[in-house]
């Protein structure tokens, strides 16, 4: 599952370090369920995810569609082929998910009952508006790729605390010398610095943290957030 929703990351070019609202997982039974809620807490921790909704078939929010693998079905049942097809694509939501979990699903064509096995088709999600969803073997996941305000700035914060830690870091100071934070104004950062100061202070022992039009090259790191943002920070130790 972590490696689902880091991929679906990837594919939308979002940063571990950003913040993100939601996962829903498809639970087919109770024991998944109970299997998943266990490691939960891991999940979201090192995907960087608010909250895990387990949501179900009959929830109607994840769409599947079943696809016919020809290459596997033609050599079985030739001239069937194209009923075969037809049927497949009249199976339900609930269908799809006795499939997924049997390995294997019974239609009748032509007045003959046909096996459709796991390698015999392939289970699509659709995406839904705002989300990304994948699929690997039994597992599906859906990733909210929404940004709102309060999570772009908790992003911004957390990219601060990576940059001054390296700062910290590279000036050789111990792990626990307190210092002070002075960041140089920027219209797209100084909401995200005043909001978020108290936890930027928590996680880099810093006894302030504060924007500051005061600081100078001299004294400060440029650091670079992203391709287009480079902002001088200037750690004291206290």
């Amino acid at each position: 599952l972590s490696s689902m929703i880091l991929a679906l990351r990837r594919k939308v070019n979002i940063k571990v370090r950003q913040p993100l609202a939601k996962i829903m997982v498809p639970a087919p039974d109770d024991a998944f369920k109970a299997q998943v809620e266990s490691i939960k807490n891991l999940i979201l921790t090192e995907v960087n995810v608010k909250e895990l909704q387990f949501v179900t078939e009959d929830d109607g929010i994840l769409k599947k569609r079943i696809k016919p693998n020809f290459k596997t079905l033609g050599p079985k049942y030739g001239k069937l082929m194209k009923g075969i097809a037809a049927e497949m694509a009249k199976m339900t939501t609930h269908d799809i998910a006795q499939f997924e979990r049997d390995g294997k699903f019974d239609i009748s064509v032509a007045g003959q009952t046909v096996t459709v096995e796991a390698a015999d088709a392939e289970v699509i999600s659709e995406d839904i508006p705002g989300w990304l969803v994948a699929n690997e073997g039994s597992l599906t996941v859906a990733l909210d790729i929404e940004v709102d305000d309060e999570l772009r700035k908790e992003g911004i914060a957390r990219e601060f605390i990576n940059r001054i830690q390296n700062i910290r870091k590279d000036s050789g100071f111990d792990v626990t010398d307190k210092i002070t934070v002075k960041i140089q104004p920027n219209e797209q950062t100084d909401n995200a610095v005043r909001d978020f100061a108290d936890y930027i202070a928590s996680q880099t022992l810093a006894t302030s943290v504060a924007v500051d039009p005061g600081v100078s090259p001299d004294s400060a790191t440029a650091v670079e957030l992203d391709d287009n943002l480079t902002l001088l920070v200037e750690v004291r130790k206290v």
